[in-house]
């Protein structure tokens, strides 16, 4: 499977990240930018579960304005989508807004 596909697929569900962490780590061929885009999908799926955990306890908080935080949590989708087309076009570029935080900060993808 090319390497453009295995990063794509990184991006589709958790299932779809540890396909391709699996494929990564049996490969001889080490490829940077299935590495970058794993590293930019588990971020993603991080930061996916600490807004959920946000928007549980504020709406706990605050019922009103539940519905409204709801739409945010369609943030997580809008930036695997980004991180998808990035990963098609071969570019090694962080996804918007929260990219940055988790470019090589998981040492087991090296």
């Amino acid at each position: 499977m090319k390497n453009q596909t295995l990063a794509i697929i990184a991006y589709i569900t958790l299932i779809g990240w540890l396909y391709t962490y699996v494929r990564y780590r049996n490969s001889p061929d080490k490829s940077r930018l299935v590495q970058y885009h794993l590293n930019q999908a588990l971020g993603i799926f991080i930061f996916a579960a600490v807004l959920w955990i946000a928007i549980q306890i504020i709406s706990a908080i605050l019922p009103s304005i539940g519905s409204i935080l709801a739409v945010a949590g369609l943030l997580p989708l809008v930036l695997m989508t980004f991180g998808a087309v990035a990963a098609s076009k071969d570019i090694l570029s962080p996804v918007p807004g929260v990219g940055k935080l988790f470019e090589n900060r998981f040492n087991f993808l090296n």
